[in-house]
């Protein structure tokens, strides 16, 4: 059965500004399902989301730092953000059932593949690993596979498994650089600060001090509570920015649309879409254009609790749909009852009292699909 776990992957590449490579590097990814692209040029970097059963994503892993490699050269790299390779850090997230064993498994499996067939060098770190990201940025570690030389233009890729996380970064005001970073200190969890924070300050052109955090224990701080530390502690917050994709039950309104599971949704409406096309019928063409028209509204899902609601419905009922349409299958399946689940563990106690005729329908259904 756990052929039938699904996967997210988040690669970062160090490539924020030539569309170009950015496009090309997305293309790789849609090997697996693409969820999301992430593209920043003061960071000088891309976020890629995609996610898929385990052949799919490592061989859109693969061909991504193939594209990577192809195309950045760290000798001519600039930018903030800290980075030691042009494919920089490649995290594998267990979705659903899937556990964290199974994502370093194949972690491991695409690291391994990576020095094997490109000669770039490999670096394990996270679960069940004896590094992490920081230590390999500093200088304390080794790669766990290849020389401690590094690809000359390619540099070398970090690998592993990993919780879910939110990056989020917000911009500060009436602080300068080293207030902020005074500030970054005292909220990460390695100085005993809030639980699950890792913090980074960027100074960013005209003036901007952006605070950049990855928020990794979501079930205890997640970005509201980080929003209020800052307040509580008399801190102006200005802009925020959600990187990536954030899971639906800790969504502020920096992630409306941008949420995981919608994401999801939207990828596998997407993907059916395209299996009904490829049928050829008049019926199945009609139903294709309307699976598009879905996957773009799901897409955009914002984090409104009656926005959540809808979405998980639509997620659920577009189980039956593919399935009539002949063209489910145990992917499609995981990915669209991974959604409604994440959406449905959104709503709030309100929520779930006013509309309760309709959280029974979508429960009944959510049962269903999984009995079948």
């Amino acid at each position: 059965m756990r052929d039938h776990h699904l996967l997210e992957s988040v690669p970062n590449f160090s490539e924020g500004n030539r569309s170009e490579v950015i496009a090309e590097l997305a293309a790789a990814a849609a090997r697996a399902h693409l969820l999301d692209v992430d593209a920043d040029a003061e960071h000088n970097r891309v976020v890629v989301s995609l996610a898929g059963l385990r052949p799919h994503v490592v061989d859109a892993l693969f061909a991504s730092v193939q594209v990577a490699m192809e195309h950045i050269d760290l000798r001519e790299h600039s930018g903030v953000h800290p980075r030691v390779g042009a494919a920089d850090v490649i995290p594998i997230v267990p979705l659903g059932a899937a556990s964290l064993d199974f994502a370093h498994e194949v972690a491991r499996e695409l690291g391994e593949r990576i020095w094997t067939e490109l000669r770039v060098p490999v670096y394990f770190y996270g679960y069940e690993e004896k590094h992490t990201l920081g230590d390999i940025r500093a200088g304390r570690a080794r790669p766990d596979l290849g020389d401690a030389g590094h690809h000359v233009s390619a540099g070398a890729v970090c690998v592993g498994a990993r919780r879910p996380l939110l990056a989020f970064n917000v911009v500060v005001q009436g602080l300068d650089a080293n207030a902020s970073r005074a500030l970054a200190r005292s909220l990460r969890e390695s100085a005993g600060g809030l639980r699950g924070v890792q913090a980074l300050v960027f100074e960013l052109p005209r003036g901007r001090v952006q605070l950049s955090m990855n928020l990794f224990r979501l079930d205890e701080t997640p970005p509201s509570a980080v929003l209020a530390e800052l307040e509580r502690r008399g801190v102006t917050v200005g802009s925020q920015q959600v990187i990536g994709l954030c899971p639906a039950a800790v969504a502020s309104t920096a992630a409306s649309g941008r949420l995981l599971e919608a994401r999801v949704a939207a990828a596998a409406a997407r993907r059916g879409a395209m299996l009904c096309a490829a049928q050829g019928d008049d019926e199945h063409s009609r139903l294709a254009a309307r699976l598009e028209h879905e996957a773009v509204g799901l897409a955009r899902t914002g984090v409104d609790q009656g926005e959540l609601l809808a979405a998980a419905e639509r997620s659920a009922a577009l189980v039956p749909v593919l399935r009539a349409a002949g063209v489910l299958d145990v992917e499609l399946g995981a990915m669209l009852d991974i959604a409604a689940r994440g959406l449905r563990s959104a709503l709030d106690r309100e929520t779930v009292s006013r509309h309760s005729a309709r959280i029974k329908a979508l429960d009944r259904r959510l049962d269903e699909a999984r009995s079948d």
